[in-house]
């Protein structure tokens, strides 16, 4: 399976720390419409060392499978890390929201939160493929997995897939009323799908994607006034361009450009 370049590192905050084996698989066919993209990572850190992994996620829940348990990840508020220590990997779907109700009722509710799924034969059958170093074969068995648990995809599912991807694709989209005219529905319905399907609020979305956008730049651009980086993704200024980074990012924009290997 081949990874999907253009979109294999947003939402990862320092690229340089990845574990060598990082990949984001397209999903394509049927399951394209209820999984973004398969990820996968496997790590093995010399004893005594730990590897930190800084994320501003994708605003999604994923379904992890990794050594120990079968997880599903709520939507985050914030960027987050993990610490990778010893020998360890995960095999995961970042969910299209059209998959978000087979799992819980209420996203919000697990907003920030890792709770574990009862899937004794998916783990088995994604444990045995990873040890048979066949992670092809591993996100085939999660993949068939997660569209028997989510069944058939009502019009309104494709409503909410086409919501997430408007608001975390189209730099164009800079407010609900925006959001709610693209896809042709009132505000009242953007806030709706929202609540139901990902668990943030439609400003949240959009947010999210500016700030991904801008972290991207920053790290791609190191040269780049602050300044020209903020009126590039929509901040107002560049005070409030700084409050809003590090609001959810934990650090300044000129911090995080030292922080990623440039000269601040």
């Amino acid at each position: 399976m081949g990874e999907l370049p253009e979109i294999s590192e947003r939402g990862v905050l320092y690229p340089r720390r990845l574990p060598p084996r990082f990949q984001r698989i397209p999903a394509t066919g049927p399951v394209g419409e209820l999984v973004v993209w398969w990820w996968v990572v496997e790590w093995k850190e010399p004893p005594g060392t730990t590897s930190r992994q800084d994320l501003l996620p994708f605003p999604g829940c994923n379904l992890v499978i990794e050594k120990d348990m079968v997880g599903f990840a709520g939507p985050t508020t914030r960027a987050s890390h993990r610490e990778l220590i010893g020998s360890g990997w995960a095999v995961a779907a970042l969910m299209r929201p059209a998959a978000v109700p087979a799992f819980t009722s209420d996203p919000a509710s697990v907003r920030d939160s890792y709770v574990p799924v009862a899937a004794p034969k998916l783990h088995t059958g994604v444990a045995e493929a990873v040890a048979a170093g066949d992670f092809d074969d591993a996100v085939a068995r999660l993949s068939a997995w997660v569209t028997a648990r989510v069944g058939p995809v009502t019009g309104e599912d494709r409503l909410a897939n086409s919501l997430a991807e408007v608001a975390g694709t189209d730099s164009s989209v800079v407010s609900v009323g925006d959001l709610a005219m693209a896809l042709n529905v009132s505000q009242r319905t953007v806030h709706r799908l929202a609540a139901q399907y990902i668990g943030l609020t439609p400003h949240a979305l959009i947010r999210r994607r500016r700030l991904q956008e801008a972290a991207e730049h920053i790290r791609s651009e190191p040269e780049v006034s602050l300044s020209v980086v903020a009126a590039a993704h929509g901040f107002s200024d560049q005070a409030h361009f700084a409050r809003e980074f590090q609001r959810f990012l934990g650090r300044t924009p000129r911090e995080y450009r030292g922080a990623s290997g440039h000269h601040s």
